[in-house]
C-alpha cells in the first residue's frame, strides 16, 4: 500500500522502541570510580573531561565499552569464544541501553615488522587487485603483488582412487607471490656482528653467549649441552668449521636431551625469528640495545627496500608499478587513482578512491602506504584506525574515542571536530575522552570527573552543557577559558646546537641553529617534519636525553616503584635495617607469598568464560610472606610502604629512621611531574595514558644530560596540569639544562623562549623552517598557520 492512501492525519504516538534514548550507568566501581551513576544521551556527542587519572577512561573504556564488547562476544558460540580474548564483567551494578561499541583508542598499531599503513588498512589489498587486473605485463593474481607471499613451486606423485582402482599420477603446483626472495619481504637485510653474540675465548659452559635470555642455566643450556653437535666445554675459537656452522646456522633439527624430544636451531635463525620479527620500537629496552649492538641493517640491494620481487615491480599501470604507488604521498596517490578511468574496475576504483580520500580528509594525506605502522605516533595510529569508520553505513552504534586531537596542530583540530560531528549526525552515539577546549566546545553533553586524580577522583562533579561547565566552578570549568600570555621577556641563549643538511623523511635539506640554555618549542602542522628534525638530527647526540611517545609496557606485577627503580633503594634500606637479604622485600623474588606467587590474587581460568580473580587468603592481597612483614623500617612493613601515595612516601623517606636519599630523589621527581597521588604499588595496567607519559618523564629526568628533548609532554594532561608542567620545564632550564619541546599546545608555545615553526604544510608541502624567533615576534608577524592560531589564542 502506498503512503498516499493513508487516512490518518495525526502523527503516531511515541513508539515504545523509541523510548530507549539513554545509556544508563549505575554503581560503577572500576579502578578508582566511586559508585558512579550517570545517564548519557544516545545519538549525541558526549565529552568526558577531568584531570589525568580522575577516572575518565575507567568509566568510558573500562565500563561502558568493555561491557558492550563482552555482551557482543557472548553472542558467539562457546567454540568461537574459545579463540577470543575473555573479558570479565566490569564492576558495575546496572548498565542499560548499551549499543555496539566501536573503540578507536591510542594503542600503537601492531608492531609486526611486516605491517605498513597500507596493510593495516584496506588500501594495499585494493591496490593489489587493481594491479592484477590492469597491470602490464600481467603476472598473476593479487597475491603476486603481496610482499608477504613467497613464490613457491613443487611436483610429485599423488595417489588417486578412480573407478575402483588406485593409480599414481604426477602433479605439480606453483604459487606466484610478490615477496622479494633476498630480504623475504622485509625491505632490508641484516648482517650479524659475531663478536656481539659470543666471547670466543670462553666455552659455552663458561658463559660465552652474550645474547639476552640465552643462559646455560635454563632450557637453552640443556639443549646446547645435550645436542651433541659441539663440545660445550671447548672454547668457541677452537670449534671446527662444521661445529661453528652448527652453532650459528643449523636448520631446526630434532634432538633428544635427557630423554626429552626437543628442537635445536642455530643462533642466527633463532634470533631472526624471535627478536627481528618485531618492530624495533616494540622491543624491550635490553633486547633493543642488543639488536643495535649486534645487528647491522641495510637496504636490500635486490628490491631497493620496496620488499617486492622483480616480477611484481615489472607490472605497471601508466608507467607506475605498485612499489611506486605505495611510496607516493597518499594525497598524490589519490590524484593518480582519480586519473584512472577504466569501467571494468569502476567499483574497485571507487572504493580505493574513497579510502585514500579518507586519509586526506582526516589529515593523514602526508603519509605513504609503505610507511611501517610501528613508526606512527599515537595520534596518527588512532586516526588511521578511524579510516575504516568514515563513510560506514552503520548507524546507532557507539563510537568511543580516546583524545582524538592528540598530535594535531590547532589548524587540524577543526577538521577532526567536523568528522566527529559527521559520525554523530548519521545517528550514532559518540563518546570522547578529551582535554582540549576546542574539542570540548562542540559537545552536546559534558561529563566532568574529579575533583582530583587517583583516590581523590572517581566522582562525577558535573553533568550538562558546555556553558553549564563554564559556570560550574569545577577544576575543568575554571580552566576552560584559560589563556596564557606571551612572556614579556625571554631568556638569552648560552650557545647553539647546529643542525646542517637535515633530510630525514620529508625534510628539505634543513639548516637550523637550536639555542641552548633556553626553552625551545618546535611546532608546525602534523606531518610538517618536527619529529624528523628533532629525533633524526638531535636526539641521538651525546648528552641528549630524549623522552618520546613510546608506550610504557608493564604487566600487572609492574608498578611505579618497580618501573622507576624506586624499589631497589627501598629494598636495600629494609635489608640494612633488619640485617637480612634485599631479595626478601621483592614480591617477584624470595619474599613472595608462596600461595599466589606474589600476585596478591589467585586467577582461575574458566576456558572461554571470563577468568575469576580472588584475593589470596594466605597473604590477604599483600603479596608477601607473613615472615617478611615482621621486618619494619620507620615503623612500617614493606606492604604498608607500597600502599603509600608518592607524596606520603616522599615525607616518609626524607627524615628519621627511614631516611633514604636515593628513594627520596626519585619520589621528588614523581611529585614534580604531578604524580604525587599515585600509590607506589599501583599496577601500571591501571594508569591512564597521561599518567604513564609523566611516569616515563620522571624516570628519564634522572639521566645525566645537558639537553632534554620532550615529544608532546602535554599528551593526556588536563588544562590545570599544563601550568604545573610549564613550572617543571622552567625549573629544568633554570638549573642549566636546555629543553627542546615538540608541541602543539598554545600555552607551551606562548611560554617558550624561542620557537622553530616547520611547514608550511604537511608531507612534501612541509619540511622547511618557516619561522624562527620569539613567541612575541611570531604573534606580531602572523606569517604562518601557527602564528595565526597563537595570535588568536593570546588575544582571547
Amino acid at each position: 500500500m502506498s503512503t498516499a492512501t493513508r487516512t490518518d492525519t495525526q502523527s503516531p504516538a511515541l513508539h515504545v522502541a523509541d523510548s530507549h534514548d539513554l545509556i544508563r550507568v549505575h554503581g560503577a566501581r572500576v579502578n578508582n570510580l566511586k559508585d558512579v551513576s550517570i545517564e548519557i544521551p544516545k545519538r549525541r556527542l558526549t565529552v568526558f573531561t577531568g584531570v589525568s587519572g580522575s577516572g575518565k577512561s575507567s568509566l568510558v573504556f573500562g565500563t561502558i565499552a568493555a561491557e558492550s564488547q563482552r555482551l557482543i562476544n557472548e553472542t558467539y558460540s562457546a567454540f568461537v569464544q574459545g579463540f577470543m580474548p575473555t573479558l570479565a564483567r566490569p564492576e558495575v551494578d546496572v548498565l542499560d541501553g548499551l549499543t555496539t561499541a566501536i573503540i578507536v583508542d591510542q594503542e600503537r598499531m601492531g608492531a609486526n615488522a611486516r605491517s605498513t599503513v597500507g596493510t593495516a588498512t584496506d588500501a594495499n589489498a585494493l591496490l593489489r587487485i587493481l594491479f592484477s587486473r590492469l597491470g602490464k605485463p600481467h603476472i598473476g593474481s593479487p597475491q603476486a603483488f603481496s610482499f608477504n607471499v613467497a613464490s613457491i613451486s613443487g611436483a610429485g606423485a599423488v595417489t588417486v582412487d578412480r573407478g575402483g582402482r588406485t593409480t599414481k599420477e604426477r602433479r605439480s603446483f606453483s604459487i606466484t607471490g610478490g615477496m622479494c626472495p633476498r630480504c623475504e619481504g622485509m625491505g632490508r637485510v641484516s648482517d650479524f656482528d659475531l663478536s656481539a653474540l659470543y666471547d670466543d675465548c670462553k666455552s659455552l659452559n663458561e658463559g660465552a653467549l652474550t645474547i639476552p635470555g640465552y643462559s646455560m642455566d635454563g632450557w637453552y643450556g640443556r639443549i646446547f649441552s645435550g645436542c651433541g653437535f659441539f663440545d660445550p666445554d671447548k672454547p668457541i675459537r677452537k670449534f671446527t668449521k662444521k661445529e661453528l656452522h652448527d652453532l650459528l646456522y643449523k636448520e631446526p633439527t630434532k634432538v633428544k636431551v635427557e630423554g626429552i624430544n626437543l628442537t635445536y636451531e642455530g643462533l642466527i635463525p633463532k634470533i631472526q625469528k624471535s627478536f627481528l620479527s618485531k618492530d624495533r620500537e616494540a622491543m624491550q629496552p635490553h633486547i633493543r640495545a642488543f639488536v643495535d649492538r649486534a645487528v647491522v641493517f641495510s637496504t636490500c640491494p635486490d628490491c631497493g627496500g620496496t620488499r617486492l620481487s622483480a616480477a611484481a615491480r615489472s607490472s605497471k599501470i601508466k608507467g607506475i608499478n605498485i612499489a611506486d604507488a605505495c611510496a607516493m604521498q597518499i594525497s598524490d596517490l589519490a590524484g593518480w587513482v582519480r586519473g584512472l578511468d577504466e569501467p571494468s574496475v569502476a567499483p574497485l576504483l571507487a572504493a580505493l578512491h574513497h579510502t585514500l580520500d579518507s586519509f586526506v580528509e582526516i589529515g593523514l594525506g602526508y603519509l605513504s602506504l609503505d610507511r611501517p605502522s610501528g613508526t606512527l605516533s599515537g595520534g596518527e595510529a588512532q586516526r588511521t584506525k578511524m579510516i575504516r569508520h568514515l563513510g560506514s553505513s552503520l548507524t546507532d552504534v557507539t563510537y568511543v574515542f580516546d583524545e582524538p586531537t592528540i598530535g594535531l596542530h590547532p589548524h587540524d583540530i577543526q577538521r577532526m571536530n567536523e568528522l566527529l560531528l559527521q559520525l554523530r549526525d548519521k545517528g550514532n552515539t559518540v563518546l570522547v575522552v578529551e582535554h582540549k577546549p576546542e574539542a570540548i566546545a562542540i559537545a552536546d553533553h559534558v561529563v566532568d570527573l574529579g575533583p582530583r586524580a587517583g583516590a581523590a577522583g572517581g566522582e562525577v562533579v558535573f553533568e550538562g552543557t558546555v556553558e553549564g561547565l563554564r559556570l560550574s566552578g569545577t577544576l575543568t570549568g575554571r580552566h576552560l577559558d584559560d589563556r596564557a600570555a606571551v612572556k614579556p621577556s625571554v631568556r638569552t641563549s648560552s650557545g647553539v646546537l647546529e643542525v646542517r643538511g637535515a633530510s630525514t623523511h620529508n625534510l628539505q635539506d634543513v639548516d637550523v641553529d637550536i639555542p641552548l640554555g633556553v626553552l625551545v618549542v618546535v611546532t608546525g602542522v602534523a606531518g610538517s617534519g618536527k619529529s624528523s628534525l628533532i629525533h633524526g638530527s638531535v636526539a641521538g647526540r651525546d648528552g641528549v636525553v630524549s623522552v618520546d611517545q613510546g608506550a610504557i609496557r608493564g604487566s600487572r606485577r609492574s608498578n611505579p616503584a618497580t618501573y622507576t627503580g624506586l624499589l631497589d633503594p627501598i629494598r636495600k634500606a629494609f635489608a640494612k635495617a633488619n640485617g637480612v637479604k634485599p631479595a626478601l622485600f621483592s614480591a617477584n623474588s624470595e619474599g613472595a607469598c608462596p600461595t599466589c606467587n606474589g600476585a596478591g590474587v589467585i586467577y582461575t581460568d574458566l576456558a572461554m568464560m571470563a577468568g575469576v580473580a580472588t584475593t589470596c587468603e594466605e597473604c590477604e592481597g599483600k603479596r608477601f610472606q607473613a615472615s617478611v612483614l615482621e621486618y619494619h623500617l620507620g615503623g612500617r612493613d614493606i606492604s604498608e610502604v607500597l600502599a603509600m601515595s608518592v607524596t606520603e612516601a616522599e615525607g616518609f623517606f626524607d627524615a628519621g629512621e627511614a631516611r633514604t636519599p636515593a628513594a627520596h630523589a626519585i619520589l621528588r621527581r614523581l611529585v614534580d611531574v604531578g604524580l604525587g597521588y599515585l600509590l607506589l604499588g599501583q599496577p601500571l595496567t591501571t594508569l591512564s595514558g597521561g599518567e604513564r607519559q609523566r611516569l616515563k618523564l620522571a624516570t628519564r629526568m634522572a639521566e645525566k644530560g645537558g639537553v632534554y628533548v620532550l615529544d608532546e609532554p602535554t599528551t593526556g594532561l588536563h588544562l590545570a596540569d599544563v601550568e604545573q608542567l610549564l613550572g617543571l620545564l622552567d625549573r629544568l632550564v633554570d638549573s642549566g639544562k636546555s629543553v627542546i619541546v615538540i608541541e602543539h599546545h598554545q600555552a607551551v608555545m606562548a611560554h617558550a623562549d624561542w620557537i622553530i615553526d616547520l611547514g608550511p604544510g604537511a608531507g612534501h608541502d612541509g619540511g622547511r623552517i618557516v619561522f624562527e624567533g620569539t613567541p612575541a615576534d611570531l604573534v606580531t608577524a602572523r606569517s604562518t598557520l601557527t602564528g595565526e592560531h597563537l595570535a588568536a589564542y593570546v588575544a582571547t
